[in-house]
């Protein structure tokens, strides 16, 4: 991890907690997170998340290209994520068994489950046009992130 990235994920977690402070609706919530980390993470092409309902995952707020509406359990990047609730980690999409191309830009990609209560809420997922463009300090950071949707 660099000094540098640190440093910039540390920043992104203070504004994000402020977007967030005293807010309770999700919907503003994760539209302005999806907005703040769009305009901030590099070369990212898609930022959003998807809510779990009904037994699968429904797009909400995100930045990017139109995206996949549903999305099934085990299903994708996503959908993976979704049901083993463990952040994805996909340095090539195109070598990813089963995934789903809403974005043919698309080649790396990284899924953070999303906890509310202690129960799977959703996921946030970020796509880049970049190989291999997400790693373990992504994880780290965009999983503080996550967590402060419902903080």
């Amino acid at each position: 991890m660099t000094a540098a990235k640190k440093e910039e994920y540390e920043l992104l977690v203070e504004q994000a907690k402020a977007l967030v402070a005293g807010e309770s609706d999700w919907i503003a919530n994760t539209a302005n997170l999806s907005a703040l980390l769009f305009n901030s993470l590099n070369n990212v092409n898609f930022a959003g998340v998807y809510r779990f309902e009904n037994g699968e995952l429904i797009l909400g707020p995100f930045q990017g290209m139109p995206a996949c509406v549903h999305i099934q359990m085990g299903k994708g990047v996503c959908g993976t994520a979704a049901q083993t609730e463990k952040t994805q980690i996909v340095p090539n999409v195109h070598e990813f068994q089963g995934h789903i191309a809403c974005d043919s830009a698309s080649n790396s990609e990284i899924v953070v489950p999303i906890f509310k209560d202690d129960q799977l809420w959703g996921v946030c997922d970020f796509d880049s046009t970049k190989l291999d463009n997400f790693d373990e300090t992504d994880k780290k950071y965009l999983t503080e992130i996550a967590n402060v949707i419902f903080a």
